[in-house]
């Protein structure tokens, strides 16, 4: 039976009857499945929609899966994706490999040992997921210096020049490394949203703009004012300025 926290597989094979044949196993797995016949439509789906893993075939009817891919990345849509071939060739797993890709099966694809790699590809992405605070951020990731103070993200702490150490959320994390990473650049509400919560994210600017107003206050209160290196600009976003 399939649960609400069952894992999304999309599967992108032209091929509707293997396509049904493999939705029919994974449900009856205990996962999700939702079957596409080509590119466009799975491109337009992950435009707007999450998706914990993506079968995808090689050759499909308007492109090929690992333009498909590759295109996804471009885009930053990140999907852990396992190809289907029926081409044991060197050079097109390198390919494949080389623009994302998790994993390979051959075909006529094995229902068991498909299910299996599916689960072991989810599981590994599970871990790397574990060490992310936000879209844009991890634990792993080294301090680094904003507003003249030393950012700690394996904490969740910022340090300020006064000696005070202050927790803060894992957003107000997210968006002190958006305007870090892209100093003296005009930022849009939009791309710091999608920065921060991910390209699926239906958040408000409003609820960005109390965010930054948050941060700000914490700064404030200890000794650093942002006026000028972080400035609003009005009807647009915001635009960071070391110094």
């Amino acid at each position: 039976m399939v649960s609400r926290d069952s894992p999304l597989i999309l599967i992108v094979e032209d091929d509707v009857v293997l396509s049904k044949t493999i939705e029919r196993q994974l449900q009856l797995s205990g996962m999700e499945a939702q079957a596409f016949f080509n590119a466009a439509d799975a491109l337009s789906f992950l435009q707007r929609s999450f998706s914990n893993l993506m079968l995808l075939d090689i050759n499909l009817p308007d492109r090929d899966g690992i333009s498909l891919l590759s295109d996804l990345q471009k885009r930053k849509i990140f999907v852990p994706t396992i190809f289907m071939t029926g081409v044991d060739a060197a050079d097109v797993k390198m390919r494949g490999f080389n623009c994302g890709a998790d994993d390979f099966i051959m075909k006529p694809v094995d229902l068991n040992e498909l299910v299996a790699r599916i689960s072991a590809v989810l599981r590994r992405s599970e871990r790397a997921m574990d060490l992310d605070v936000t879209a844009n951020t991890s634990l792993a990731d080294g301090k680094f210096i904003f507003l003249n103070a030393e950012i700690d993200p394996a904490k969740l702490e910022i340090k300020f020049p006064n000696g005070n150490k202050t927790s803060v959320g894992k957003k107000e994390f997210g968006i002190i490394t958006c305007f870090y990473k892209n100093p003296h650049t005009i930022l849009s509400r939009k791309s710091i949203i999608h920065s921060v919560w991910g390209n699926h994210a239906n958040v408000r600017s409003r609820s960005l703009d109390q965010y930054i107003v948050k941060l700000r206050h914490v700064f404030y209160r200890n000794g650093i004012g942002t006026d000028f290196n972080l400035r609003t600009i009005h009807g647009i976003g915001y635009m960071y300025t070391p110094g």
